[in-house]
């Protein structure tokens, strides 16, 4: 019976010590990747997921900065605010529609504008990264180095952007536009007066636009080798798909 029991115990021992290698083997992989399935190290995890945020950041500027790259995509255009919505049916009611797309379109020009400043802004953002955040977001959904960037920086771009988003206000006519609508509704008798933060407005809707599509293009380079431009890249990113 003592016999028995210590085969017994011994075989279970040996399982268990198994079990606990492939659990250890099972995180090593989480971490190695590329073709050949070659291990990472932290600096490789770290610069992959930067260079991808920044051609991700660099591609979305470029993206949003032509003629129009805000006003015609439905994904990020910029529409009056809700808070102003019953100022634009009541202008537009009025037969002063005109006026309300005026100002529609040049904050979308605006921000199309300030996105030919975007990429240095954002890129700078992204260079905090730590090796903890690193692994996390590799392990993460195919858009977790978006969502921590937008997690972490949000405040450093927002403070860096809204002077580049003041300029272009002014710039394309949106503040002039902006205090015609408000200023024609505000003379409204019995009309309760609405004026937003334009900047406040724009600055974050400009914002996120340029994260839109950077969540876009990490998809890409997650899933498709032919996005992944560079050595490290394809190290970091290849094998994932």
């Amino acid at each position: 019976m003592r016999v028995l029991l210590a085969v017994l115990f011994l075989a279970t021992g040996a399982t268990a010590m198994g079990q606990t290698s492939d659990l250890f083997g099972s995180i090593k992989k989480t971490i190695s990747g590329g073709k050949g399935g070659s291990s990472l190290s932290s600096e490789d995890i770290v610069g992959g997921l930067k260079q991808a945020l920044t051609l991700g950041a660099q591609k979305s500027a470029e993206r949003l900065s032509v003629t129009n790259g805000f006003l015609n995509d439905k994904a990020v255009e910029i529409l009056m605010p809700p808070q102003a919505l019953k100022v634009e049916k009541t202008l537009r009611d009025m037969g002063m529609g005109k006026l309300v797309d005026d100002a529609i379109a040049s904050m979308n020009h605006a921000a199309e504008d300030a996105s030919k400043s975007a990429a240095p802004i954002f890129v700078n953002a992204i260079k905090n990264m730590t090796v903890t955040d690193g692994v996390n977001i590799l392990k993460g959904p195919d858009t977790a180095a978006t969502a921590y960037l937008r997690h972490s920086a949000t405040p450093e771009l927002t403070k860096a952007y809204t002077p580049v988003v003041d300029s272009a206000l002014q710039k394309t006519g949106a503040t002039k536009y902006w205090k015609d609508v408000f200023d024609t509704y505000n003379k409204i008798p019995f009309v309760t007066k609405v004026d937003p933060d334009l900047s406040s407005y724009v600055t974050q809707k400009a914002i996120n636009g340029i994260f839109y599509y950077v969540a876009q293009e990490e998809i890409l380079i997650r899933k498709d080798p032919a996005a992944q431009v560079t050595d490290l890249l394809k190290k970091v990113f290849g094998g994932k798909s």
